[in-house]
């Protein structure tokens, strides 16, 4: 203590001026430890040498591993690689001026291989040019789960590729936003689950389509008019594209015009039920050209009303050339007039769908029976389903009518509807009720009736005149029946066997 206090009070004596030899020494110190701290700055002397240091060169972005390019690099390599991508589609024929704003893959090779997915789905080139937008949808993202979805509904795979250029906008769809609501409306129409991939492939767009719109009001449209709401799923699954089309513009016109020309809504309906694709028949250009060609031909506007429910197809064929080459057949070789070929036509409309060759071959046969070409043209107007039934049932129901029957030909000039009867259902076995009570009757008194009321004859003593006198002519004047028994449209009778889906009669 004594020692730090001397040292304390005395002041400190100056220091000593370096030595020339330990200046250097201290410079020499003080340059390493500033050397160690900080990085050399150009001109500084290092190392006893005194050599000056050379300046290390700049380090370019392309040689560190973390310098970042410049905005304006990059948008120039992406604007390269797009011209690529660009480059190929064109190749194939696709304009990339449709796909303008739309991101694409950004290498050629990812954009081929989406390309090739979409080969291996059948679509070619051209489809792809046709819908280029399809070449945006990613194939893990978007295509494998829209495919998968559909191939687990039944979606055959020989229908993808149509349905796909049909309706390509379904590769972008969402599967739970916009695909299983439309299957799960269908399944609640009573759309049968394995009728719902058939209805799907017949009409894609369906799949576009929003729950709440057109869907929705066509239906109730339908049902409004008397179509039963058990048959709306049948409707659906034989002619999708009814959910498709607007009320206002499509279908209540159509439904007005038919009631026009006498069809109450109740037979409209039944024939929507049995036959919905009439709907689909253009009211303008289709529809009311075929009325107005029907009248023009001597069909009696009366009849129009029995001929459509009759023959529902005849709204929606070219007519007119049908007519007038049905028209000159009928004169030129069963003497028919003009006149009487508006009855024919009115008595069965899908006669002019007949082929000539069939309708010669059945002149023929009658004319071998005996009949003259006046008579068979009197029979032919009278009953027309004549030239669609079939010959063998035909030739044995003559040569029970001449052998055991032993009628007059003349009988059957009167009514020749007998050859629509059956012979084993119908024909023999009224025959011999009638001989075995010994009944004196016409062949329209035998057959034109229904079994009810044949039985009610059979109780009879003896047959009044007025029971004689009874229509000849085959009765067609049933739409009413037709409509409410749902009588398939090309029957006559239940007991008849015409056949009017014979290949053999039918152009």
């Amino acid at each position: 203590m004594k020692s730090l206090f001397l040292f304390s009070a005395h002041p400190k004596p100056p220091p000593l001026p370096p030595s020339p030899h330990l200046r250097k020494l201290l410079r020499l110190t003080a340059s390493a430890s500033t050397s160690a701290s900080s990085p050399p700055r150009a001109g500084c002397s290092r190392g006893p040498a005194h050599a000056r240091p050379r300046p290390s060169p700049r380090p370019s972005p392309s040689s560190s591993l973390y310098a970042r390019p410049s905005l304006l690099d990059m948008e120039r390599g992406r604007a390269a690689r797009r011209a690529d991508v660009d480059a190929f589609l064109a190749s194939l024929g696709v304009d990339p001026g449709e796909l303008a704003g739309l991101e694409l893959p950004a290498t050629v090779d990812v954009m081929r291989e989406r390309v090739e997915f979409l080969h291996s789905l059948d679509l070619s080139n051209e489809d792809l040019a046709a819908y280029p937008l399809a070449l945006g949808c990613s194939v893990r993202k978007n295509m494998v789960p829209v495919l998968d979805y559909l191939g687990k509904l039944g979606v055959r795979q020989d229908a993808l590729p149509d349905l796909l250029r049909r309706y390509p906008q379904v590769l972008h769809a969402s599967v739970v936003v916009d695909l299983a609501p439309v299957v799960k409306y269908l399944q609640g129409m009573d759309v049968r689950p394995h009728d719902v991939p058939r209805v799907l492939e017949r009409y894609p767009e369906l799949l576009g389509f929003k729950l709440e719109g057109t869907m929705s009001t066509s239906i109730a449209y339908l049902v409004g008019i008397g179509v039963a709401r058990r048959q709306v799923g049948s409707v659906i699954t034989r002619f999708p594209e009814v959910l498709g089309m607007r009320v206002g513009k499509i279908i209540k016109p159509f439904v007005e015009h038919l009631e026009g020309i006498g069809l109450q809504r109740l037979a409209i309906a039944r024939i929507i039920e049995k036959k919905p694709y009439v709907l689909g028949f253009g009211l303008e250009d289709k529809v009311k050209p075929n009325i107005e060609a029907l009248l023009e031909f001597g069909v009696r506007k009366e009849a129009l009303a029995f001929i459509v429910a009759q023959y529902p197809d005849i709204l929606g064929i070219e007519l007119r050339d049908k007519l007038a080459t049905q028209q000159s057949l009928f004169e030129s070789s069963i003497l028919v007039s003009s006149e009487d070929f508006g009855r024919v036509i009115e008595r069965m409309p899908q006669a002019i769908s007949l082929g000539r060759t069939a309708v010669l071959k059945h002149v023929n046969f009658l004319t071998s029976c005996g009949f003259l070409l006046s008579q068979v043209s009197k029979m032919v107007v009278a009953c027309p389903q004549l030239l669609a039934l079939n010959m063998d049932i035909m030739k044995m129901s003559f040569e029970y009518f001449q052998n055991e029957m032993e009628r007059d030909l003349e009988e059957l000039v009167e009514f020749p509807a007998f050859f629509t009867y059956g012979l084993e259902s119908t024909v023999r076995p009224r025959h011999e009720m009638v001989a075995k009570k010994g009944f004196t009757c016409s062949l329209a008194w035998l057959l034109n009736c229904s079994d009810a009321k044949f039985d009610e004859r059979m109780k009879y003593d003896t047959i009044g005149i007025e029971e004689m006198e009874v229509d000849n002519s085959f009765d067609t004047n049933t739409l009413s029946e037709r409509v409410e028994d749902e009588v398939e449209d090309e029957d006559l009778d239940e007991d008849s066997d015409y056949d009017s889906t014979d290949d053999e009669f039918i152009e």
